[in-house]
């Protein structure tokens, strides 16, 4: 098997270890297979877009969910070391509420699996970094949204860093006990 995957505190939300072969030369890993993926994660998902940015430290990009065409992310980080957070907002999940987080960094290979349904967020813990991620639905701008990144009622422990960088959009997340989502 391609993969090793490990169910994280919310059994939805999957960690994927790739078989990455290097020697004195480098590496090469298969960082996506249709048919391996679905195999080791019983997952049957359609992927329909890439998405590539850079970050620098301490940046914190989320948590965004979007109202219609809820989007499934394979996410994985190319350079650098991030802390990724995706928050169940499935209002009918006995997990409602709940997160998982997980350090993310180029030199462990592993991705992360958040099906639709989860406000998904990440911090830049290093100078910087290159995080892309798969989606299975188009970015739909007019019903993004974006949960407060330090709602008390979800409580996510984030790493500590000198200073948060958010960018507007984030500044004016809302809180998960409104009922808009």
């Amino acid at each position: 098997m391609p993969y090793s995957v490990t169910t994280t505190q919310l059994p939805d939300v999957l960690l994927l270890t790739p078989r990455v072969f290097g020697d004195h030369r480098g590496f090469f890993y298969e960082s996506f297979n249709q048919r391996d993926f679905e195999e080791a994660t019983g997952v049957n998902a359609r992927f329909v877009q890439d998405n590539h940015s850079r970050s620098s430290r301490g940046v914190l990009r989320g948590l965004h969910y979007q109202t219609q065409q809820a989007q499934g992310k394979l996410v994985r980080v190319t350079a650098g070391e991030v802390f990724d957070v995706a928050v169940d907002i499935r209002k009918d999940s006995p997990d409602f509420g709940r997160w998982t987080g997980h350090i993310l960094c180029a030199e462990q290979f592993q991705q992360l699996w958040i099906p639709p349904g989860f406000a998904h967020g990440f911090l830049v813990l290093s100078d910087h970094a290159e995080f892309l991620y798969k989606t299975t639905d188009y970015y739909a701008p007019e019903s993004e949204r974006s949960l407060y990144w330090n709602d008390p009622d979800v409580a996510i422990d984030w790493p500590a860093v000198a200073d948060v960088l958010l960018s507007e959009k984030d500044t004016e997340s809302r809180a998960l006990r409104l009922k808009d989502i």
